[in-house]
């Protein structure tokens, strides 16, 4: 059993399915869930004007609405170091994983391959290798 369940959500069908999933759990087992955006910050603090943290702000609260009322859910958007690329975007959700207290973390991965992934780079996969608690990678359908 699941006390606190974190889901690291983006803009794509993914992410959406990995929401399903983690609300799903999270109402099975009677657990508190945190749903969580990392948004790439620059060097000089600005998440790329507030473009990039209005989206995610507004991703945030669709999925807090999609929880509805089966849960009261948590949300959090965290700054990312943009420079960093995804290693920044995994440290981010990694450092909120410990910082909240998670015993679960659900992330959607969209199954890349190959010399695409290796260049393109997966932030499920770097996930898997830097967060010390149970991972549920959701693939997409």
């Amino acid at each position: 059993m699941y006390k606190k369940i974190m889901v690291a959500i983006g803009d794509d069908e993914t992410s959406q399915i990995a929401l399903q999933e983690a609300l799903h759990i999270a109402v099975t087992d009677g657990a508190k869930l945190c749903i969580v955006h990392a948004v790439a910050e620059s060097s000089n603090g600005d998440t790329h004007g507030n473009t990039g943290q209005q989206s995610g702000v507004g991703l945030l609260e669709r999925a807090k609405s999609t929880a509805g009322n089966a849960l009261a859910a948590e949300t959090r958007l965290l700054p990312a170091e943009g420079e960093y690329g995804v290693n920044g975007v995994s440290e981010a959700i990694a450092n909120a994983v410990t910082e909240w207290g998670a015993d679960l973390l659900v992330v959607g991965t969209k199954g890349r391959r190959g010399l695409e992934r290796l260049v393109i780079g997966s932030v499920a996969g770097q996930l898997v290798n830097i967060v010390d608690i149970s991972i549920l990678l959701v693939r997409p359908h």
